[in-house]
């Protein structure tokens, strides 16, 4: 038995079992805070039946909502993340399906992620999810040893985007300060 719940400020003191994760990104508090401050819709958290976190989600939706010539209005996933001893059970899907539906909601075109191309599990959790990688952020990400690494930008079409425009991969690489969205 799950509980669903909104993700609140106080449940970063309990999810270390998730974000001690190597492959989990983890912000400081005022991320948090921002996101559930804004965008509370868009963060939810699943806890099993002794309170312990399953995983959670921390999402936004972000463009210019009346711009069809742009059609950049879209749900971003900025965290989701799974617990190890939970995965492979539908959690992650749940997530997921849960941010398309609210995105769905607010009209938007898309939804999109940026994933390490290193974390091979999760960016073929998201394809089978139907995400396609969109474009190749260079050296978004930077390790404890100095090193950079690259960034998937994954994006779905959502029922805005009926030809499924938004999601065409360009096959470009761009840099961090070109995108469009921080």
């Amino acid at each position: 038995m799950s509980t669903i719940k909104p993700f609140q400020i106080f449940d970063i003191l309990d999810y270390n079992n998730i974000n001690l994760d190597i492959l989990t990104e983890t912000f400081n508090i005022g991320f948090y805070g921002k996101y559930i401050a804004k965008w509370p819709e868009f963060c939810i958290s699943i806890k099993n039946h002794f309170g312990n976190f399953q995983g959670y989600l921390l999402g936004k939706i972000e463009g210019e909502k009346n711009n069809n010539n742009k059609q950049n209005w879209h749900g971003h996933i900025s965290a989701i993340t799974v617990a190890p001893e939970y995965r492979r059970q539908g959690v992650a899907r749940f997530l997921m399906n849960y941010i398309e539906e609210v995105t769905n909601s607010q009209n938007g075109w898309y939804v999109d992620l940026f994933v390490r191309p290193s974390n091979k599990i999760a960016v073929l959790m998201y394809q089978n999810f139907g995400y396609e990688i969109y474009q190749t952020v260079f050296q978004y990400y930077s390790s404890q040893n100095s090193k950079y690494e690259d960034a998937y930008d994954m994006r779905k079409s959502m029922l805005r985007d009926k030809q499924k425009l938004k999601q065409k991969p360009t096959g470009k690489t761009i840099k961090p300060e070109d995108l469009e969205f921080n």
